[in-house]
């Protein structure tokens, strides 16, 4: 980006640190978000990640889904604000062109550095998501136009509600950058996963050894709790399944 604060790549081609080329969502990935979102959950998932050496993977316990039921899965589409204190000439500038860049099957992953000092998403922003093809958004600052998000029916996870503007308080500065977002570092292509335990960011580098670590430990959870509550005792299914 230069100093104009106009982007000087093109963020739409770009890829993450593993290759993963930034792309909409193709018939296996959606595969992929489905089979995430209806058989596993983020605590299999962080089991898995801890198995593989990743143990800094979970946002922040702060972060509140709007819609407590809501479950989504995709791929990151990372966005960077930063605090100001006074009002610049085209306020909303690469906010807007991180909105509009985003594919079908992405997550607007957006990263404050914890601010609380404005509410950098509401419910034009998540319209425009949604016709984008996004699949939620994860803010790690505040949110507002709760209701008119809600009525949509896009799911966003937000660190809380206050119902001021951006402008003049907070501004996109760099997207499709590794970012953090409530305690975790979040690259563009990185799979993002949300239910009602938490956030948990998955590798895109690690996410068929994750997704398949999680699946089979999904199953072991499974199976022992058809046997617990058949009245078999906790000691013996956890000897045989190994899983709590």
């Amino acid at each position: 980006m230069n100093n104009s604060g106009k982007a000087t790549e093109q963020p739409a081609t770009a890829s993450d640190a593993a290759g993963r080329a930034l792309r909409e969502a193709s018939s296996d990935d959606t595969e992929l978000f489905e089979h995430i979102s209806t058989n596993l959950y983020t605590a299999v998932l962080s089991d898995a990640l801890d198995e593989l050496g990743f143990r800094d993977q979970v946002m922040r316990e702060y972060l509140q889904a709007l819609d407590p039921c809501s479950v989504f899965a995709g791929w990151a589409r990372t966005i960077w604000c930063m605090d100001v204190f006074e009002e610049s000439e085209n306020p909303y500038g690469l906010e807007i062109e991180a909105v509009d860049s985003l594919l079908p099957g992405e997550v607007a992953v957006v990263g404050t550095g914890q601010s609380k000092r404005n509410a950098p998403w509401g419910e034009l922003l998540s319209t425009a998501a949604k016709a984008r093809g996004a699949r939620g958004a994860v803010i790690d600052g505040l949110v507002r136009d709760v209701n008119k998000i809600l009525a949509l029916g896009f799911p966003v996870v937000t660190a809380g509600v206050k119902p001021v503007d951006s402008r003049g308080r907070g501004v996109v500065v760099a997207y499709n950058v590794a970012i953090e977002c409530a305690g975790v570092i979040v690259r563009p292509g990185d799979l993002v996963v949300s239910d009602r335990d938490g956030v948990v960011v998955v590798p895109a580098a690690a996410v068929q050894q994750t997704v398949r670590l999680a699946s089979d430990k999904a199953s072991r959870e499974n199976s022992s709790r058809a046997e617990l509550l058949q009245g078999r005792y906790l000691r013996d299914v956890y000897r045989k399944y190994g899983v709590l």
